[in-house]
């Protein structure tokens, strides 16, 4: 049964969405106050939490940061209730990482769906979550190379470290800046902003830079073509690739392995 925290200032408010949603189904737990919330999201790891921003302690919005920088709460995604309808309020509150929002009045009938988006999200968020393949066939042979194991490249900052942890396992896949937003739960905007300010880099550049990371692993350690390898790390077209690579390098990728291997 999926757990749901509710954070409340009114009494009869708290009181309708509890109701509401145990009608539906869902395992509800509450907290009037800001910090109070924050102990109970600590506490039962709900599933989806709703908030309002205007809290008698501490507002939403610093719910929701305190949130994400917890590790064991980064990812639980957030709803605002609230009855604020300015632009640039409901723009602030996606730009902070909140999953949705809901202004008041609503039903509980929108609320169940919002959070049944949500919950959608992490199941497809936990599919995303590949293992790294760890070889690979050569010329349709049956001999299996290895994956040689690039480098770390990764700045050792633990508030991204879910952020990095996603790219490593999945950068061999077609991830993008999207993908990588929704697995932690930042807008893309947000999360873009906030990785280049403490890295000087861009979530894309971060992907861009373990591809290159781990093509370099591979062509001085195997013997793969270049379209192998290209595939193994992400690109479905070997031009892009090849692109991308001299671009980082001002050089092809096979100049650059026979450079590297005489010396």
């Amino acid at each position: 049964m999926e757990k749901i925290l509710i954070i409340e200032e009114q009494a009869a408010t708290r009181r309708y969405l509890l109701e509401g949603l145990a009608a539906e189904g869902f395992s509800t737990i509450s907290a009037d106050q800001g910090q109070f919330g924050l102990q109970q999201a600590q506490e039962h790891r709900p599933d989806v939490i709703t908030c309002g921003i205007t809290l008698p302690d501490i507002d939403g919005y610093t719910v929701l940061s305190r949130l994400r920088q917890n590790p064991a709460t980064a990812l639980i995604p957030l709803v605002f209730i609230t009855t604020q309808t300015s632009r640039a309020s409901l723009r602030k509150a996606i730009e902070m990482g909140a999953a949705d929002y809901l202004t008041k009045p609503f039903t509980i009938e929108e609320l169940t769906r919002t959070i049944a988006v949500q919950l959608e999200k992490q199941m497809l968020q936990r599919r995303w979550q590949l293992p790294r393949p760890q070889a690979v066939a050569v010329g349709g042979s049956a001999d299996v190379v290895p994956c040689p194991t690039a480098p770390s490249i990764w700045p050792s900052i633990p508030r991204f470290s879910n952020v990095f942890d996603f790219i490593e396992e999945n950068y061999h896949q077609a991830i993008t800046l999207n993908d990588v937003a929704q697995a932690v739960g930042y807008s893309p905007a947000y999360l873009t902003n906030l990785v280049r300010r403490r890295t000087g880099q861009t979530v894309q550049r971060w992907i861009i830079e373990r591809r290159m990371a781990a093509a370099r692993a591979l062509l001085l350690e195997t013997n793969q073509d270049v379209s192998q390898i290209a595939a193994q790390v992400g690109y479905h077209h070997v031009v892009h690739f090849f692109r991308q690579f001299r671009k980082y390098h001002g050089t092809t990728p096979q100049s650059w392995r026979n450079l590297n291997r005489m010396t």
